[in-house]
């Protein structure tokens, strides 16, 4: 596995090594000790989710809040995505920037967003199926978000902006200007 920090410290783009013939392709999609002595953690998945979004369907930006923040190990099962992360950290000497990477079921790439960072993508193919591991239990209570047009962080989603679906929750969360981790 190839894995290179971003500019945004603790928060990595991994690659794994592919093993494709004339059968088709296998790779190893996780593996916790290898994962902890690349990204130089102890993390450990509790939960895993996956989704299913439409072409311009945007989904955040998210993030838990105290005791339930989470980090997330994210990849595409199947189609293409933007990926965005924010550094949500005071102390970070990147807070308030994001990366932005594209994921899909054929560059396998993944992306870990440790805690402390909002999270959002955006799907740039027909379809996407779209996979994370999560380090903590989702909690209703602790949820907190930015809004993904956000003046400040200007970030450049790939797509019109009129073609993007967006949940009536996430028109509705605050700038990041307003947000308290």
């Amino acid at each position: 596995m190839i894995t290179k920090e971003t500019r945004l410290k603790g928060c990595f783009i991994l690659e794994p090594k592919v093993f494709e013939d004339e059968r088709g392709y296998f790779f190893e999609s996780y593996n916790e000790e290898l994962f902890n002595k690349l990204t130089e953690t102890q993390t450990i998945f509790v939960q895993d989710n996956q989704s299913f979004s439409s072409k311009g369907v945007l989904r955040g930006l998210h993030y838990q809040t105290g005791e339930w923040a989470q980090a997330k190990l994210v990849r595409v099962v199947s189609g293409a995505v933007l990926d965005v992360a924010v550094d949500m950290r005071k102390e970070s000497g990147t807070y308030g920037e994001y990366v932005a990477v594209e994921l899909s079921d054929k560059n396998k790439k993944q992306l870990f967003v440790p805690r402390g960072f909002a999270h959002g993508f955006v799907v740039l193919s027909d379809t996407a199926e779209f996979f994370y591991k999560c380090d903590n239990f989702y909690n209703k209570a602790s949820e907190a978000g930015i809004i993904f047009n956000d003046k400040d962080l200007s970030i450049d989603w790939k797509l019109p902006k009129d073609s993007l679906i967006v949940s009536e929750k996430d028109w509705q969360l605050p700038s990041f200007s307003s947000n308290e981790l």
